[in-house]
């Protein structure tokens, strides 16, 4: 019995390396191919534990596995040429998934980087015809759905050809480069100073129309005015020449009282004056006579006196 234990355990042994060499497990995330002296002869696309013959080492069965994802290939600062002759810089991204093992396996050997290499490539080239037939503002408008939907119906030929699906396209940047930003901000600079230029132009020209237009109005107000204050003056000088003649008539003793009184004031009313009249001159004939008001009229404020010193 004590013999047959290392032939058990050798027995054993090789089982389970048989066992083992002809189970594989594919997750959610993977898909394998079956290889059978280098042919496909099964793709294994829902997870779960698989067998397969053993002896791989020898070709038996190979099993390849591969990304079952999505996965994103990024294409950074790519200088396009839109269709007025200028440069700019893209940075886009595609998002793809192996939909034919098969394909991607008899292509490509299965690789992902070569994959890659040839999408990058193709990815490049459908850039550049989308953007060459537009300009660069397409790119910053409503047609920049388009312009990814464009691209990725121009690469899914080739990504088909290679067992790769085309999920989405996007364009992430689209800047201008250094020439042609310092060649377009200084248009925009010019433009913005044509701008403020008129604008203060106009602005000139307002002020200039609203100054003569109230420089105008100054002189027709002014004049209306100048002409009621003379119509006015008129009236009221008719009024008071009404009023003393009405005084006048009404008790012409008592006007020329208050007239020979006025001119009594007109004349001894600045400081320091010296007169030398005669007591019985007629300009003092309210001052000894309570009766001169029936004598002759005295003479009108600021006549003459008939001799003055200072």
């Amino acid at each position: 019995m004590s013999n047959r234990l290392p032939l058990i355990g050798v027995l054993a042994a090789i089982i389970l390396f048989l066992v083992w060499s002809s189970i594989f497990v594919v997750n959610e995330r993977q898909q394998a191919i079956v290889l059978r002296f280098g042919e496909i002869v099964d793709v294994k696309t829902d997870p779960g534990i698989y067998f397969k013959a053993p002896f791989s080492m020898f070709e038996a069965d190979n099993v390849q596995v591969i990304e079952d994802r999505v996965m994103r290939l990024d294409l950074d600062d790519i200088r396009v040429q839109v269709s007025g002759g200028k440069f700019y810089d893209v940075d886009a991204f595609i998002a793809y998934r192996i939909n034919d093992a098969r394909k991607f396996r008899s292509t490509v050997s299965g690789s992902v980087e070569l994959a890659e290499q040839r999408l990058r490539t193709r990815f490049d080239a459908a850039l550049r015809r989308v953007y060459g037939v537009r300009g660069f503002e397409s790119a910053l408008s409503e047609e920049r759905t388009a312009m990814m939907r464009e691209v990725r119906d121009q690469l899914q030929p080739d990504a088909t050809s290679l067992g790769l699906e085309i999920q989405d396209v996007r364009i992430r940047r689209t800047d201008l480069t250094q020439e042609v930003s310092q060649q377009t901000f200084d248009r925009m600079k010019a433009e913005r100073l044509a701008e403020a230029e008129r604008l203060r132009a106009r602005g000139r020209e307002a002020a200039q129309r609203i100054r003569a237009r109230a420089d105008r109005e100054v002189v027709e107000i002014v004049a209306e005015a100048q002409k009621e204050s003379e119509i006015l003056r008129g009236e009221g000088e008719a009024q008071r020449s009404a009023v003393f003649a009405d005084a006048f008539n009404r008790d012409p003793e008592f006007f020329d009282f208050y007239r020979s009184m006025s001119a009594y004031g007109t004349a001894l009313n600045a400081d320091g004056t010296t007169m030398v009249l005669s007591p019985e001159s007629e300009f003092f004939r309210y001052f000894r006579n309570p009766d001169a008001n029936k004598a002759t009229p005295a003479p009108a404020a600021g006549a003459a006196a008939p001799a003055a010193s200072n």
